[in-house]
């Protein structure tokens, strides 16, 4: 071919066909191609060579259509190994603005990789069933006279589960019931163990769930009294590598003794399962205990979690239409209404149980839906500041591409071609970034896992959706950080720029600086959430529950106790550093007030109000005071008066209230009626004190001598000695139930892990916010070093005309504060309107103060100066004689 100039090369069809049909041209190709194209440069202004170089462009189009698949296959790899080469050459001819990149990048898609793994594990609970969609939990709501929830339970009384079975027949395919045992003492020969999750189950119970069967048979391994079937873990233990089926077990509740006959081994229950057992026993067993007719009569004793195979969603609206008949049909009419103007039954899809199952007495804490969309928020919201630190370090450095986008488009590339170049370019450095963030990934999900309390795992072959979420991820990264780059540097205009006409212009606010503030104004938002979080859980911690919570041990019970409960009590006052000595059915931060019962009282005038629910705690005469309940009115019970065990009562302020008296000392001496306890006094008013956590108001309680109904005994000990007064416990302990192993926990530890989720919310968005912050400063610190860079010039000039370091310092850094204070400004309304409604989950709460405000906005604001001070602070510092050589 000749040289340009000297004569005109082949025409481009003739000449593309002649050199694919030897595939030992393909070097050649791409040096002919070139001089063409220099060619048609040379030739622009000439309006018959513009005519010809169209003819040549369709015959261009014909060759190509003639070529065969091979050939052309050829040709994209060749064009796809140079578009790498080239990537690749400038990746590592800037080696900073790359690292800046690929670091950024990879913080960003590590914190994405992790959160998005927890947001899946939290989704798939309870998927694993076969008959997942179909299966609903029953729960049960009680009504005021007004229609309003007074309470919500996820348990429901036992005799529903029949009857629902029987009455909607082909409607319901099968309702199984699961009754939790009270940490019975289960031994076989010399393994003994206390077994928190001993379960009874209906018979059917294998045919709604599907937990795989390692031995027996799931059709009959519940079919009769006193059988069982264990989890494969726990024949481990009590068995070893003995087989199971066939063994007996010892049962002992301190109620029942029995023997319990080992009928199915079945794999260990997943952990992404809403409630978990090791063994399940028959719930004949249970039935034989109490008696079944007993049992069906039980409308109030809620304590079975049951659940409903349906046939198909139209069954399940069939049977929500029928409730109220049935509840009408079968309950018992209380106090003049029917039942289901109080009660009502809801259903709840299995799948939803563990983020959306908020009722009361629910068999397991469950997590959120709120946490998976925060969690989610903030992921994306990661990733997004990583991507944005891409773009605006690219179109920063469009002016260092320019001339070789010029060069390009004069020479034949089209707009496609360049676009295709940079894309190409940014999904590089998302693979790269991306391979970093899973080596990250895998070192620190351990670590991460001790954290969330979740067992996540990266494996690629046994999760495709762990797959399908990487190769989003990089697509994401790839299309979006890389697509306004590529966009805005394929437009530039190729002649203006070689005739150096071509100038940047810059605005004074355009996207690149909108970037930034959204970059910010989510940093920002952060740090505002944590400073409101943990306002939160200090105002927790410092309010005063109305109670003596320090130093109290909360200890085991059983029927013997409690039968010998004078000279327990005895006993352990004499040991020196017991302080006192306590049972209460209930114990602050370790029960919630569920359990009610109707009252009635004399208002005024002899007068009896209308009977409404009140919860009750009964406990003994030393309660109280023990706990530093403190009076408004009245006395505590006194263990000299007769009467107080049988016909007094004291009360809350909140009791007080709801049953319409002016004043607590009005209260004192009315006649008070108690479920089974009528004709009775009110002797004393209690303040009003937390019993449960602050995400409850505090409720209407009612207290109580116990007549038999004890759960807990209350020892308040000197700290000094401690460990001699816990060593003294677990021996004591030993001796009044033998066998079972000794639990002591502090009602103090205890109250802190009732916001175990908001600590870890908290620590979690401080982690990430800082993560946030330093991600959007090292995209700033980039911007920082090209900008300082481009105006290095400007600067010379302006020191030389007497301009001190601290103006050029204040001219520096005017335009990223302004940027900074921007993001810090947006971000206020935001995050107060999110921190305001997650304020609203606590019945008690702090007032959003300015605190968390100003600390995130003098933390933006000086970390990002801080990032940027270095690059700032050398251009300033310049001697103004080599700036003036620059260029």
């Amino acid at each position: 071919m000749e040289a340009p100039g000297k004569g005109k090369p082949p025409r481009l069809a003739d000449w593309l066909a002649s050199k694919f049909i030897d595939h030992s041209h393909h070097e050649e190709f791409f040096g002919d191609l070139q001089e063409i194209f220099e060619y048609r440069i040379l030739t622009r202004g000439n309006t018959f060579a513009r005519l010809m170089y169209w003819v040549d462009t369709l015959h261009l189009l014909i060759g190509f259509s003639s070529l065969n698949v091979v050939k052309t296959q050829n040709f994209s790899m060749m064009m796809f190994n140079n578009y790498l080469k080239i990537a690749f050459r400038n990746l590592l001819g800037n080696k900073a603005f790359s690292f800046i990149n690929i670091f950024g990048l990879v913080l960003g898609m590590t914190t994405t990789l992790l959160i998005l793994l927890y947001v899946q594990y939290e989704l798939s609970y309870d998927k694993y069933h076969a008959n997942a969609d179909k299966i609903y939990r029953i729960s049960r709501e009680f009504l005021d006279d007004d229609g309003r929830t007074q309470l919500h339970l996820g348990l429901v009384a036992p005799p529903y589960a029949p009857l629902i079975e029987n009455d909607f027949r082909g409607v319901v395919q099968q309702a199984v019931r699961f009754k939790s045992a009270v940490s019975p003492l289960i031994s076989y020969e010399k393994n003994h163990f206390q077994e928190d999750k001993f379960f009874f189950a209906d018979q059917h119970v294998f045919k709604v769930f599907s937990w795989k069967f390692i031995s027996g048979n799931p059709e009959i391994a519940l079919s009769e009294p006193n059988t069982l079937v264990i989890t494969a873990s726990t024949a481990r233990k009590y068995f070893g590598t003995e087989e199971a089926i066939g063994n007996q077990l010892h049962f002992n509740d301190t109620r029942m003794e029995l023997e319990l006959k080992v009928t199915g081994v079945i794999e260990d229950i997943p952990d992404n399962s809403h409630f978990k057992f090791d063994m399940l026993c028959s719930y004949l067993t249970f039935e034989n205990r109490v008696g079944t007719d007993n049992l069906m009569t039980r409308w109030w004793d809620n304590n079975n979690n049951t659940y409903l195979l349906f046939n198909s969603k139209m069954d399940m609206e069939t049977f929500r239409q029928g409730i109220p008949d049935f509840l009408d049909r079968h309950m018992p009419v209380t106090f003049g209404s029917k039942p289901s103007e109080i009660n009502r039954l809801n259903l709840m899809p299995l799948t939803d149980i563990h983020l959306r199952g908020h009722t009361d007495f629910e068999v397991e804490q469950n997590s959120n839906i709120s946490t998976v969309y925060i969690f989610t928020i903030i992921a994306i919201l990661i990733l997004s500041i990583a991507c944005i630190n891409f773009m605006n370090l690219s179109t920063a450095r469009a002016s260092r591409r320019s001339k070789e986008v010029g060069m390009r488009k004069v020479m034949g590339a089209h707009k496609i071609s360049l676009m295709q170049q940079f894309l190409m370019e940014s999904v590089i450095y998302a693979f790269i970034a991306l391979a970093i963030s899973i080596s990250i990934t895998f070192l620190v999900l351990p670590q991460f896992n001790e954290f969330v309390s979740r067992p996540l795992t990266l494996n690629l072959f046994e999760n495709p959706q762990a797959f399908m979420l990487i190769a989003g991820i990089v697509i994401f990264v790839g299309l979006v950080a890389g697509g306004y780059p590529a966009l805005y540097l394929s437009s530039f205009q190729p002649i203006a720029i070689l005739k150096r006409k071509y100038r940047l212009a810059e605005k004074k606010f355009n996207l690149r600086s909108a970037l930034v503030v959204f970059q910010f104004a989510v940093s920002a938002g952060l740090i505002i959430s944590v400073g409101v979080i943990q306002s939160q859980l200090d105002y927790i911690r410092q309010k005063d529950p109305g109670f003596l919570k320090d130093n109290v041990l909360v200890l085991p019970f059983s029927p013997n106790i409690y039968n010998q409960y004078g000279n327990v009590q005895e006993r352990l006052m004499r040991q020196d550093g017991i302080r006192e000595v306590s049972l209460s059915s209930l114990v602050p931060s370790f029960n919630r007030l569920l359990s009610s019962n109707l009252i009635s009282a004399e208002v005024e005038d002899g007068e009896i109000s209308e009977r409404i629910p009140m919860a009750d705690v009964h406990v003994d005469f030393d309660y109280l005071p023990s706990l530093g309940a403190k009076l408004v009115a009245g006395r505590y019970f006194d263990p000299l008066l007769a009467s107080d065990s049988s016909k007094a009562f004291i009360l809350n302020e909140a009791a007080v209230r709801t049953i319409g008296w002016a004043s607590a000392d009005e209260a004192i001496g009315k006649q008070f009626n108690y479920g089974d306890r009528p004709g009775g006094t009110i002797v004393g008013v209690i303040k009003d004190f937390h019993f449960e956590s602050l995400h409850q108001t505090i409720v209407p309680v009612v207290f109580l001598i116990t007549s038999g109904r004890p759960g807990s005994i209350l020892v308040r000990i000197d700290p000094s000695k401690k460990s001699d007064v816990e060593a003294f416990l677990k021996r004591e302990w030993a001796f009044w139930r033998p066998g079972f192993p000794v639990s002591m926990d502090y009602i103090s530890d205890n109250i802190d892990t009732l916001y175990d989720n908001e600590d870890r919310l908290s620590a979690i968005i401080n982690y990430f916010s800082l993560l946030a912050i330093f991600i959007a400063t090292l995209g700033l610190l980039g911007l920082a070093s090209f900008i300082a860079e481009q105006r290095t010039k400007e600067i010379g000039v302006r020191k030389v005309l007497g301009a001190s370091i601290g103006q050029v310092l204040y001219l520096l850094t005017k335009g990223f504060s302004l940027l900074v204070l921007s993001g810090f400004l947006v971000s206020i309304p935001i995050s107060w309107y999110f921190m305001r409604h997650w304020l609203s989950d606590f019945a008690y709460a702090t007032e959003i103060n300015a605190w968390p405000f100003v600390l995130s906005g003098v933390l933006s604001l000086g970390i990002a100066l801080l990032g940027i001070g270095y690059h700032v602070l050398k251009t300033a510092t310049n001697n103004p004689v080599e700036a003036l050589r620059y260029e």
